[in-house]
């Protein structure tokens, strides 16, 4: 499927389950097709050192892509990971040795735009990741910060990620039908109209849904937007029909 649709990026985590191993056992043979990030969530220099080196052996490669600081929005997380003897300072290491080629910053929630403009002040990430989806942009003050978040990251040459892009909304109460922790979009009419939203705004990327029955329709999206962005009538009729909530707030 990745093949058929011709993408070149997986993005991991040390923290996403088995997600490494299941990749890693294609990568003897796939290594060369795919730009490979990966995630680490320990925030101090030892701890992250240790962790590069185990996604590196799950992984089966010896250079990752793209190591990145995996949701760096607590503040005290963000003194230990970007302090003299944090995170930061094992991810240089491994880039130093050719371990890692770059180092990104992710996020969840609408604190991110914050704190990862704090983080390009601090150092030269080479990506970012953050939400961004219909129901999101209605939060003013959020999209105001993404905006600044943005520009920053664009004047110092980092990579724009958005995720969560065909969320319905929180689980709540109800039963969870898919592994995503979210509640997304089912059908695909309606995940083309979030998939197009998103990928009308020019100089980001949209990283995909990680539950493998919704992946082929968020490709198959993809794969047929003309740049033609769906109007907020659209997206009010999307949001009226299926009662799309804002996952953060």
């Amino acid at each position: 499927m990745l093949f058929e649709y011709g993408v070149n990026h997986i993005d991991v985590a040390r923290s996403y389950g088995d997600a490494e191993l299941r990749v890693g056992a294609w990568m003897p043979k796939h290594r060369d097709k795919f730009f490979l990030a990966t995630k680490l969530n320990q925030w101090r220099y030892e701890g992250a050192r240790d962790q590069i080196e185990e996604s590196r052996q799950r992984l089966q490669v010896d250079t990752i892509d793209l190591i990145q600081m995996h949701n760096l929005t607590d503040e005290i997380a963000w003194q230990n990971a970007t302090g003299p003897d944090g995170a930061l300072k094992a991810a240089l290491e491994a880039r130093d040795q050719g371990k890692v080629r770059f180092i990104g910053v992710t996020g969840h929630g609408v604190i991110v735009p914050h704190m990862h403009i704090r983080s390009l002040q601090k150092h030269p990430f080479d990506s970012i990741l953050a939400p961004y989806n219909y129901e999101m942009s209605k939060n003013a003050a959020y999209m105001a910060e993404l905006e600044a978040l943005w520009a920053l990251a664009r004047e110092k040459g980092a990579a724009i990620q958005t995720i969560k892009g065909i969320t319905l909304g929180p689980w709540g109460e109800k039963d969870h039908t898919n592994s995503t922790w979210y509640e997304p979009l089912h059908e695909q009419a309606d995940i083309d109209l979030a998939v197009h939203w998103v990928l009308a705004r020019p100089g980001i990327f949209l990283n995909t849904v990680g539950d493998v029955t919704l992946l082929p329709k968020v490709l198959d999206a993809a794969s047929r937007f003309d740049g033609t962005k769906p109007s907020d009538e659209e997206m009010e009729r999307l949001v009226a029909s299926r009662g799309m909530a804002p996952l953060f707030v």
